[in-house]
């Protein structure tokens, strides 16, 4: 196909040498199937921030490091460069968070580079070497809804000890590799210690676990694993290799209800971010 303009540039820079197809469209970036020399990549082309479905709330941001002290204050006043400064520093996220998290081990696709808002990293296939499919266009059975829950927990638990929330893990971000689940989509992954509303989104990234595996192995509703977790994070003691119960014990306390009502606004802007996902793509 014609490359897209803002893939020509990695061609001339030699990093990509072929554009196969588009693969996907998603809230924040359109992703496509690169050639590199004998290797299949694929390259996710960041959209600009007045293109997308999925803003920069606070919520995500907050706390996020920038370069110098000149950027912080132009992002802070709302200025052009530091609308240009944030938007930067939005799409450098997701490259920090993918090394980060590699060197952790956990099950993310190799990054290989980001130039001018485009990140090249690793195509997931699954066993026929096709790009993998989503979890929300697969089926299961108890059992593997039961094994694949199992693995995901145990990404979310080798995160957390790496310091990352995800902040939007759902089953629309994560591949169905030939070996395994495969975690994707992480710009608005937030700093577990830095970040006041961790908590509330890795809750909500291990409560969306459950419910979409819940459907096929009803027995995961009744768990905890996002408490249990947290608990364990909060002590100083998670570990990478902790066995869990998935059984939490609920201690008696006043209610934030400021944090009830952000908690509202976060699922009524994830249903909407769902539902543009679920609407068919236009023909390539």
């Amino acid at each position: 196909m014609k490359p897209p303009a803002r893939l020509q540039s990695l061609i001339e820079e030699g990093l990509i040498d072929t554009v196969v197809r588009q693969l996907m469209s998603g809230k924040e970036a359109m992703v496509f199937v690169v050639r590199s020399g004998d290797e299949t990549r694929c390259a996710k082309v960041y959209k600009e921030a007045t293109q997308r479905s999925f803003r920069q709330a606070v919520d995500y941001t907050e706390n996020r490091k920038v370069k110098n002290s000149r950027q912080g204050r132009a992002m802070a006043k709302g200025t052009k460069f530091g609308r240009q400064a944030q938007e930067a520093a939005w799409q450098s996220a997701e490259v920090d968070a993918l090394y980060r998290l590699a060197d952790a081990g956990v099950r993310v696709p190799k990054p290989y580079n980001f130039f001018e808002g485009v990140l090249l990293m690793e195509l997931v296939t699954d066993a026929a070497g096709d790009a993998a499919p989503r979890l929300n266009d697969v089926a299961f059975t108890p059992e593997e809804a039961l094994r694949h829950h199992a693995a995901l927990v145990t990404e979310v638990v080798r995160m957390l000890c790496a310091g990352v929330v995800h902040g939007d893990l759902s089953e629309f971000n994560i591949l169905l590799a030939e070996d395994g689940p495969v975690i994707i989509d992480l710009p608005q992954a937030v700093d577990a210690a830095g970040n006041n509303h961790a908590q509330r989104m890795l809750l909500r990234d291990v409560g969306n676990l459950s419910s979409f595996f819940g459907q096929f192995a009803p027995e995961l509703l009744a768990t905890a694993y996002g408490p249990e977790m947290w608990d364990l994070y909060q002590g100083g003691l998670l570990r990478p290799d902790s066995a869990l119960t998935g059984r939490h014990e609920r201690t008696p306390g006043s209610v934030d209800m400021g944090a009830v009502l952000r908690e509202i606004a976060a699922a009524r802007d994830e249903e909407a971010a769902r539902r543009l996902r679920l609407q068919p793509q236009a023909p390539r």
